[in-house]
């Protein structure tokens, strides 16, 4: 292995070398910067992984900075958007439009078809062009519920569920055949939340604020691209060689369009010394000097909260929100006396419960420091996700962020009937009367589910605890009243008093500068995201990394994606029903999370938002 870990190294020098040697110099002074949304869109920077092994997703915060970077550069007289299939979230779609509307010069967005969410987004562009014969399909929300209890009858496996909390639907996927009356209520209420808040983000940057013109449009949609011209939808129904010969005659024969505007740019090389490659190996392999300049720490809780430390691949992606991983950078944030202020950024269902207390006390240590500590709520911050949040100095939300969810949902899954089908049989031995109460042989006696839901009570009164403790004063209603495992948008939530602010990150970290009286400050991200040669050579050399485990083999176990029943069932379904499959993915999740952890702080999330 390390031969060819030192061969690829080398090839990957090489190409370094050729990449640099053929850079223009002088920098033009008549420019557009192009941008291009595709594939998803990640909080957490993955590390320089994308050199060896193609490009990386970007980060909101990347992408939210190069266009503010763009409208800073004097060079810059305009922006280009071109749109392919990206994937981002509700609050993400916010914060990118709200840095369309403020980068400070004026955005082109070209599209050849537009479903709703890139039709909100695009609607803030200063103008916005679709492909002659393209399609406009801002036709709302179509949302389904999904509900599993049949297909785990037919696998002969029981979900035994308690909930605390009337609103708190979560195992409700696993346990029903459809809603409850609450359930519904509360996913109608949400809904209402984040529809209003697209047709008045449509209406305010189109139709001069006339919401109800917005809600006819959409309810007789699609619409063709002309249609939609005539509506008053778009700007211009073009080919985008047009649009660009639109550009060059309003800025100058002479500009020229940058792609990949403000991304980070190969290594640098010194080519006088004929060891230079081998220097630069040396360097990537040991990684970044660490500033001891006074910086703002960024701490990510994104995915599901689980025990543990993080397993990061060389090959992308994480294990979820960790909480040994996060506690610790957290710690280190609060020892570092060059981190005058902590910005946690939240994009999380949630998850174990334990693991949210362990993160939220270490947050608490960061402010018992003297450290101000601001949560930036993302896509998602509910369930674990506000708990982690809640003892913050300031919270803020995007608009239409999806939090809340105080409650406690428990369980565990009874297999004995499916062990029965196979022609295998158990027999049991037991000694104390409770040694089988957490069994996935039988259901929970009447006992045994008191005793259970009195373990919940408990730790549903230390989440309310914790929520009252600090947020007691700017609450508006008895806590009891927004908890019970309701869910809201950042907007609703705002009135309630269970966040302090609507914004972006950029608003969270201007924030935490400010209350930590900064001028000029740096931004650190803990832990530090490794570079490709980093993860290898720990891997190779068998170092712990402070904050991470390096992981070069997939996970295991019954419904991880790893596993063989996904192996078999999902990629047929992701073929047929990407987003019905995608669901049933975290469905399956939250019935490990339960099996695992047998306690858990999770939203209703096994739905599906359609928006064409």
């Amino acid at each position: 292995m390390g031969f060819s870990f030192r061969k690829a190294a080398m090839s990957l020098c090489l190409a370094a070398t050729f990449m640099a040697s053929s850079a223009l110099a002088g920098v033009e002074t008549n420019r557009v910067a192009v941008f291009h949304l595709d594939g998803p869109l990640i909080e957490r920077p993955m590390g320089d992984m994308g050199l060896a092994f193609g490009n990386q997703p970007e980060t909101l915060k990347s992408l939210i900075e190069r266009l503010h970077k763009a409208g800073e550069d004097d060079s810059i007289k305009a922006i280009l958007m071109t749109v392919g299939a990206p994937g981002m979230g509700f609050g993400q779609l916010e914060e990118l439009r709200e840095a369309i509307k403020t980068c400070g010069k004026p955005v082109y967005v070209h599209v050849d078809s537009l479903q709703t969410g890139m039709y909100t987004l695009a609607s803030a562009a200063k103008h916005l062009s679709v492909t002659p014969t393209g399609d406009v399909w801002l036709l709302g929300f179509y949302t389904e519920g999904l509900y599993v209890r049949d297909m785990l009858e037919k696998i002969h496996v029981e979900p035994d569920i308690v909930h605390i909390g009337d609103y708190k639907s979560a195992g409700e996927t696993l346990s029903r055949n459809g809603p409850s009356e609450a359930a519904e209520a509360n996913m109608n209420w949400l809904l209402d939340g984040l529809y209003d808040g697209m047709v008045k983000n449509i209406a305010e940057s189109r139709f001069n604020g006339d919401t109800e013109k917005v809600k006819k449009i959409i309810d007789n949609a699609p619409y063709t691209a002309e249609k939609a011209l005539e509506l008053g939808l778009i700007d211009s129904v073009q080919h985008r060689q047009d649009l660009v010969a639109e550009l060059k005659k309003r800025y100058g024969s002479d500009l020229k369009f940058v792609r990949g505007f403000g991304k980070k740019s190969g290594p640098d090389i010194d080519f006088n010394n004929p060891f230079g490659i081998f220097q630069l190996l040396g360097e990537l392999m040991s990684g970044e000097k660490e500033s001891k300049d006074p910086s703002i720490a960024i701490v990510y809780v994104e995915g599901a909260i689980s025990t543990g430390e993080d397993e990061v691949s060389p090959f992308g992606g994480s294990s979820g929100a960790k909480s040994t991983s996060i506690r610790k950078a957290l710690d280190k944030a609060a020892e570092d006396d060059s981190v005058k202020a902590v910005v946690l950024r939240v994009d999380s269902p949630g998850g174990s419960a334990l693991a949210s207390e362990i993160i939220y006390d270490a947050a608490m240590r960061v402010k018992a420091a003297g450290k101000p500590l601001v949560v930036s709520m993302g896509n998602v911050a509910a369930s674990g996700g506000y708990y982690v949040s809640c003892g913050a100095d300031k919270i803020i939300a995007d608009p239409m962020t999806i939090t809340a969810s105080i409650g406690v949902v428990g369980g565990k899954v009874v297999t004995t009937g499916m062990w029965d089908s196979l022609g295998i049989h158990w027999h049991p031995y037991q000694r104390g009367k409770q040694a089988d109460i957490m069994s996935t042989a039988s259901a929970w006696t009447d006992d045994d589910r008191a005793r259970i839901k009195s373990w919940m009570e408990e730790v549903y009164g230390v989440f309310k605890g914790h929520i009252t403790e600090h947020r007691g004063s700017k609450l508006s209603k008895p806590i009891d009243e927004m908890a019970g495992g309701r869910v809201f948008t950042g907007k609703q939530a705002l009135e309630l008093g269970l966040v302090d602010e609507l914004g972006s990150m950029r608003d969270a970290i201007d924030s935490a500068a400010d209350l930590a009286s900064l001028g000029d400050y740096e931004l650190k991200v803990l832990p530090r995201p490794k570079s490709i040669f980093e993860i290898f050579g720990e891997e190779l050399s068998g170092k712990e990394s402070e904050n991470v485990r390096v992981s070069l083999a997939p996970k295991s176990g019954l419904f991880n994606s790893g596993s063989p029943l996904m192996e078999m069932v999902l990629p047929m379904l992701n073929s047929l029903d990407p987003q019905r499959a995608a669901a049933l993915g975290t469905a399956l999740t939250k019935l490990q999370i339960l099996h695992e952890e047998n306690i858990a702080l999770m939203p209703a999330d096994d739905w599906v938002v359609r928006m064409k």
